[in-house]
């Protein structure tokens, strides 16, 4: 099942918004590529952090 800014695996709320729509963008290429959703999730977090810390986002919402 693709995800999308609105519905999403719920490991990703505490992401900003950058860096949750680039892992949700990794995983659905991973998905359609044959991996399972588990899996691609977890690819995708690792990832989508990775890009965010080399583009100098901030990778998780505060805590207030």
């Amino acid at each position: 099942m693709p995800w999308n800014k609105d519905d999403y695996p719920d490991s990703l709320k505490n992401f900003m918004a950058p860096v949750r729509n680039k892992a949700i963008e990794i995983a659905n290429a991973l998905l359609e590529e044959g991996y399972e959703e588990g899996r691609a999730i977890s690819i995708a977090t690792a990832q989508a952090k990775e890009w965010g810390e080399n583009h100098d986002k901030q990778i998780r919402k505060k805590n207030h």
